[in-house]
């Protein structure tokens, strides 16, 4: 059986109310966004809620379990929310890994490319599962990690691309350092490993995820009867508009019946879609060719994957170039030239002092920001499911001091 096809009933979903990128959230009034000194993201709880219970869905109707990936989202004061509806947390190292034991709870997943020796022993402390890259990795710790009552497992690279544009994010790509290729798998390991691990995707729909699984099937497919767990990864865009949740369910389904395997997904996007926004306040107006509003928010500091992916946040009232009456180029403060959020089109002329709203940006932004040029990083803001918005974190000198010595 292919690695789409359905092995149980058709599935449904209950209609759950969409937040797209481009909605106004216009029940935050401008007095309201302007009560927290900017720039400062917000994470809002009804927008929170909204995916996790969509996850739950599938979690559900599929029999997987679905965890958090920290490696997007790790504002742990929203664990308690999350505990929720999530099996537990997956970490990318020591650090993440005891966050997710100490603050979430429940199932602790790790993955490192290499682990670190001076580290291990108290990885031990808080993970419950252990992924490793390569044979060599399973070699060096997988006994300990059995000795301890762990579960170990192995990554796999099915060197299945399913990618387009987004190149850095692909662990397919020729030459990766991530995961083990069927040229480099080892069979007489197989006794030390209780799951694999398979993580390929960015930001993409579940077609995607039925090439690459039929990858591994055609790869792997041999040594996955005996296994206890398959890890699909994360990168599932699950929570989108539009996302095929029923081939998901299929795929899971059919991993489930055709090898004894419990299934997991480690999204991180998805927790978090459309529920976060980046407040920032112009500071200044110049013009070089173009009208430039210089903001107290920065590309490079606040949200790095502007530059890295490149990637273009949505804007509240704002459009493309050209698309409205006025057209800006929106640049953060720092002295990087290419500090640059991108160019945009409103209504009315910015001036100084107006508000500019990101949003989508509670993923892959508050775990980057940074304090290059002793930028303060942004204030987190909580807004609950009532409408009630509180600080959560401030920041200021002395954590950019405490950085260094």
């Amino acid at each position: 059986m292919g690695a789409g096809s359905n092995s149980g009933p058709d599935v449904a979903f209950a209609e759950i109310s969409d937040f797209g990128t481009d909605s106004s959230f216009a029940e935050i009034t401008d007095s309201q966004w302007k009560q927290f000194r900017t720039p400062y993201f917000l994470v809002d709880e009804s927008r929170l809620i909204r995916n996790l219970e969509i996850l739950k869905q599938v979690s559900d109707q599929s029999g997987c379990k679905i965890l958090l990936a920290q490696k997007a989202f790790s504002m742990f004061s929203c664990y308690p929310l999350f505990r929720r509806y999530l099996a537990g947390t997956t970490a990318s190292g020591l650090h993440e890994a005891r966050l997710g034991h100490e603050e979430f709870g429940k199932e602790t997943h790790v993955f490192s490319p290499a682990y670190r020796e001076d580290e291990f022993e108290e990885l031990l402390r808080y993970a419950d599962d252990f992924v490793f890259n390569s044979p060599a990795q399973v070699r060096k710790f997988a006994l300990r990690a059995k000795a301890a009552g762990k579960s170990v497992g192995l990554r796999l690279n099915p060197e299945c691309s399913t990618q387009e544009g987004h190149a850095i994010y692909d662990p397919c790509a020729p030459g990766s350092r991530l995961g083990t290729t069927r040229e480099n798998f080892e069979e007489e390991l197989l006794p030390l490993l209780d799951g694999f691990h398979f993580h390929t995707l960015c930001e993409q729909d579940s077609d995607a995820l039925a090439v690459t699984a039929a990858a591994v099937e055609e790869k792997f497919g041999r040594y996955l009867a005996g296994r206890k767990w398959v890890n699909f990864g994360g990168g599932h865009h699950i929570t989108r508009p539009g996302y095929d949740r029923e081939t998901l369910i299929r795929v899971i389904r059919h991993f489930q019946s055709a090898y004894g395997v419990e299934v997991y997904l480690e999204p991180g996007e998805a927790v978090v879609l459309n529920a976060g926004f980046l407040a920032a306040t112009v500071l200044e107006i110049v013009h070089n060719q173009m009208e430039i509003a210089i903001l107290d928010a920065s590309a490079a500091c606040h949200m790095p994957d502007v530059l890295e992916m490149p990637y273009r946040p949505p804007v509240q009232f704002g459009g493309e170039p050209g698309e409205k009456a006025y057209t800006y180029r929106l640049a953060g403060p720092t002295c990087l030239a290419g500090d640059v959020i991108g160019d945009y089109s409103f209504d009315r002329p910015l001036r100084e002092g107006d508000l500019v709203i990101f949003e989508d940006m509670a993923l892959y932004t508050m775990v980057k920001t940074n304090t290059f040029n002793g930028m303060r990083l942004p204030s987190l803001v909580y807004r609950d499911a009532v409408g009630r918005s509180r600080l959560v974190r401030s920041f200021g000198y002395e954590d950019f001091k405490e950085r260094l010595s």
